[in-house]
C-alpha cells in the first residue's frame, strides 16, 4: 500500500494465530545434563549459553557483550544503541547494570581473558558477535532426547525463577534482568539496590552451580519470604 501496488490492505479481517507465552524452564534435574551437552556447542557459544543461564541477561545482549562495558565486575549495558562498537543496546531501551558473579567471570576468561576491548563472545577472524545460539540450542536438545525443546531465553527464564525461589521476590527479578514494568522510580532507585543486586547474583549462581555439581545446593538457603 506504501508503494501503491495495492489499493486496499489484503490482511483486513484476517484473524492471527492465537500466540502463548512460554514457561519452559530447567528442571533441577536437567540442569546438569543441559551444562555438560552446552560443550558440544564449542566453546564460545557454550559459555554465552552458560552466561545466559548464570546471569539471566538476554541473549541478544549477552552475544552482544563487550569488554569495554566491563568494569570491576559491573557489567554496563547502555540503553541507546551503539553502532560504531556494534552494540545494539537493550530491548526496553533502558540502560542496566548487573553484576558478574565469579563463576561467569572465570568462564568469560577461559575464553580471552587478556583482552579489553571488543565482543566477548566472537567467532571467526573478523571479531563479530557470537551467532547461531538458538540453532545450537536445537542441536543440544536433539542429542540429549528431550521433547519439549529449550531456547536460549528459556535459560533466562530458568534464571529468574530462581531468584524468586531463593525468596528475592518479583521485584527483585525485574530488576536484575532488567525487565521494566514502568514507574520511574527505577531510574532513581537502580544504584542504591547495587549491594542488594549483587548479592542476589551471587547466590542465584551459587545455587545453580550446586545443582549442576549434583550438591543440591546445600549451602544456599532457599528463603521462605522477604520482608
Amino acid at each position: 500500500m506504501k508503494q501503491e501496488i495495492v489499493t486496499a490492505n489484503p490482511c483486513i479481517g484476517v484473524d492471527g494465530n492465537e500466540t502463548r507465552s512460554r514457561e519452559r524452564v530447567l528442571s533441577d534435574s536437567e540442569l546438569p545434563k543441559f551444562w555438560l551437552a552446552f560443550d558440544d556447542a564449542g566453546l564460545v557459544r557454550s559459555s554465552a549459553l552458560k552466561v545466559i543461564l548464570l546471569t539471566g541477561q538476554r541473549p541478544g545482549e549477552v552475544s552482544h557483550m563487550r569488554h569495554e562495558h566491563i568494569v570491576d565486575g559491573w557489567w554496563t549495558m547502555p540503553g541507546e544503541p551503539d553502532h560504531k562498537l556494534g552494540w545494539p543496546g537493550t530491548k526496553n531501551g533502558q540502560s542496566h547494570r548487573v553484576w558478574l558473579p565469579e563463576v561467569v567471570r572465570d568462564i568469560m576468561a577461559d575464553i580471552d581473558g587478556d583482552s579489553t576491548t571488543g565482543f566477548v563472545f566472537t567467532t571467526g577472524s573478523r571479531g563479530n558477535p557470537v551467532g547461531k545460539l538458538a540453532e545450537a540450542m536445537r542441536g543440544i536438545c536433539t542429542k540429549i532426547g528431550v521433547e519439549e525443546k529449550v531456547t536460549p531465553h528459556d535459560l533466562r527464564r530458568t534464571f529468574s525463577t530462581r531468584v524468586t525461589r531463593l525468596g528475592f521476590g518479583r521485584d527483585a527479578m525485574n530488576r536484575v534482568t532488567n525487565h521494566k514494568e514502568g514507574g520511574i522510580a527505577d531510574v532513581y532507585d537502580r544504584h542504591r539496590y547495587e549491594p542488594e543486586n549483587k548479592k542476589i547474583m551471587e547466590r542465584v549462581a551459587a545455587k545453580i552451580m550446586a545443582l549442576i555439581g549434583g550438591t543440591g545446593g546445600a549451602n544456599v538457603v532457599e528463603l521462605r519470604s522477604v520482608s
